[in-house]
């Protein structure tokens, strides 16, 4: 009897990640792929339909589907809506693409939504049917889980808490906005927040770093070093997010958040301020009963089992 595996793919900005999977949150093949090389998304949806469908076939793998984690992605049509740091310009119907290529049904929503079915499927969300899962990378992302169903909202696109504005008129956002919760909890949003106090004057033990390649893990170390502003910059971080996260548990009322991504290696810098933070601006009625924890999923497979996720979340 054939094995049953999914293959899930994460396709980021730089690089296409894929995977074989299976139902119990094994990899046991893996295929990665540099953006650059496939101008043409037909390209890439050739070549990596055949290396899943050869390398199942090979190992004598029964391939249950195709998940996919994209930028802008779209879970009710399947389709990469105008993502402005992939190479492919417009509306790409991917899961159809792949469809038509391997012959099973794929399915594809955005990488944040993958990562929050992942956690309920293999992570610490497993069994959990009302949480919320914030990825805190380059910018900030969220999967919103309620009565154990991710939401999507009428159009496929619910979810944008990183797009939510914490400051009216702030910092200007790569979606056009300004003031967006990104802008400021994100590693990106991490560093900004150093940089502009350093070139206000204020002193830091990075000071003398060029304002454009100070590192959010740099801040970090800083802070494990004692640096004044490193550890205020945490704490205005944990702040935003803290008052952030209140205003969202008065959505959907969960019972735990759980945080994702290179910033939560901070550990208590971001986690404990960020919890407490979000306990002092909490309505009363919420106060005590919303934890916040860190993702099980290891970083680097994260993104792939949260896409082949989509695929044991429609057959199981």
């Amino acid at each position: 009897m054939k094995v049953k595996v999914a293959a899930g793919i994460d396709i980021g900005g730089t690089n296409v990640a894929a995977a074989l999977v299976s139902n119990d949150g094994k990899i046991v093949a893996r295929f990665n792929y540099p953006i650059k090389n496939y101008p043409a998304i037909e390209n890439l949806v050739d070549e990596l339909s055949n290396i899943i469908l050869k390398s199942s076939d090979d190992n004598n793998y029964e391939l249950a589907g195709i998940g996919i984690g994209a930028p802008n992605g779209n879970f009710y049509n399947g389709s990469i809506e105008f993502a402005p740091n992939l190479p492919w310009k417009g509306i790409i119907p991917l899961a159809k693409m792949f469809h038509q290529k391997c012959s099973v049904n794929a399915w594809l929503t955005n990488d944040a939504n993958a990562a929050a079915i992942g956690e309920m499927i293999f992570g610490i969300a497993k069994g959990k049917k009302n949480f919320l899962m914030i990825t805190l990378g380059t910018g900030l992302g969220s999967g919103i889980v309620a009565n154990g169903e991710l939401i999507y909202g009428h159009d496929g696109l619910a979810g944008e808490i990183g797009h939510t504005i914490i400051i009216r008129n702030g910092r200007q956002c790569g979606c056009g906005r300004k003031g967006c919760l990104e802008t400021y909890c994100s590693a990106t949003g991490l560093v900004r927040t150093m940089n502009e106090w350093i070139s206000e004057g204020k002193q830091s033990s990075l000071q003398n770093i060029n304002a454009n390649e100070i590192t959010a893990k740099q801040i970090f170390e800083a802070a494990q070093n004692n640096d004044a502003l490193a550890l205020e910059a945490f704490k205005f971080t944990a702040e935003i997010l803290g008052m952030a996260l209140a205003d969202a548990v008065a959505y959907t009322s969960p019972d735990t958040i759980v945080l994702f991504g290179g910033l939560v290696n901070a550990g208590n810098l971001l986690i404990g301020q960020t919890k407490h933070y979000m306990e002092q601006n909490l309505l009363h009625i919420y106060k005590n009963k919303v934890s916040i924890v860190a993702s099980q999923l290891p970083e680097s497979d994260a993104a792939i089992l949260g896409a082949a996720s989509l695929v044991w979340n429609k057959t199981s």
